[in-house]
């Protein structure tokens, strides 16, 4: 059974998310520059000046990464912790969707309020990037409420005592896993930031606003990884380790496979993506609630 945690739960889910973002981040960057590597970018972007360009919307540009580090955190808030949870809403996966589409906008405004071609075009890269990934993450999330009867995150975990969601929805559960990736803009998923735009939507963010909005992205990632114990892994189910401990691991054995296969994947043009999104994830994701629909039936 999820219970709503106490007050404090707003103020230690941050900080978890904080620390596995830096491990993900760490590891990432292994081969890169070394482990260290986010340690010692944040401290240089702490003391960096704040670029400046000709006619920015200085709002939109200065709160996009505001935007994408508040949604990501907010996010993460329906998300169980073996039997605790921060927000245990009756519609915790609109909820944990609706702050996805937040996370979306936040990323094209970094690209828009900048008033500069590379950012403009790395944020409507994004922009295309997320008409490919959100139809099939959205019938994936479908599916497992479909699973469950009910949309709140609690019910989904409990429907699960038998036998993991993963088992008989296994194309949900890889289908998630990229749209997640996507959804983060991490690779093969990069190009909205890519090198060819000279870092595309984040072309021109340097300083406290440069280092908010790479927090947020990496907390976005996390976020997701950590919806997917309860939507496809039983949630805190396991032996002998307590629920919330089942649920940290699970959560960094999914944040390390992403990861694993970011690192080991070149960037996909946006076209083509979206040509497989729309061709091939699609119908497959389909046909997962289709089937779950019919057993559930």
């Amino acid at each position: 059974m999820v219970e709503q945690t106490a007050w404090w739960g707003a103020i230690v889910l941050p900080v978890v998310l904080g620390l596995f973002a830096l491990a993900a981040a760490s590891w990432d960057a292994v081969g890169r520059g070394g482990a260290t590597l986010p340690l010692r970018s944040v401290a240089g972007l702490l003391v960096q000046q704040r670029r400046r360009t000709l006619a920015a919307d200085t709002v939109l540009w200065r709160t996009a990464g505001i935007v994408l580090l508040v949604a990501a955190v907010l996010a993460a808030s329906v998300v169980p912790l073996g039997r605790w949870v921060v927000g245990d809403l009756s519609v915790g996966l609109v909820w944990f969707n609706a702050m996805e589409i937040v996370a979306w906008a936040a990323v094209w405004l970094a690209g828009w309020g900048g008033n500069t071609a590379f950012g403009l075009v790395g944020g409507y890269r994004f922009v295309a990037q997320g008409l490919a990934y959100e139809l099939p993450h959205m019938f994936v999330l479908t599916t497992a409420a479909i699973g469950a009867g009910s949309l709140r995150v609690g019910d989904i975990v409990a429907a699960q005592q038998d036998l993991w969601f993963v088992v008989w929805m296994p194309v949900a559960f890889v289908v998630y896993l990229v749209s997640v990736l996507a959804m983060a803009f991490l690779r093969p998923f990069d190009q909205a930031v890519g090198n060819d735009l000279a870092g595309g939507a984040v072309a021109e963010l340097s300083g406290v606003d440069r280092l908010v909005f790479l927090a947020g992205r990496w907390v976005l990632l996390v976020s997701g990884a950590a919806m997917a114990v309860p939507l496809f892994l039983g949630g805190g189910d396991g032996p002998i380790l307590p629920d919330w401990l089942w649920s940290l691991v699970k959560t960094a054995a999914v944040l390390a496979l992403l990861v694993w296969v970011g690192r080991r994947s070149p960037t996909i043009r946006m076209e083509r993506f979206t040509e497989i999104a729309w061709m091939v994830l699609v119908p497959v994701t389909l046909l997962q609630a289709l089937f779950v629909s019919i057993v559930v039936i």
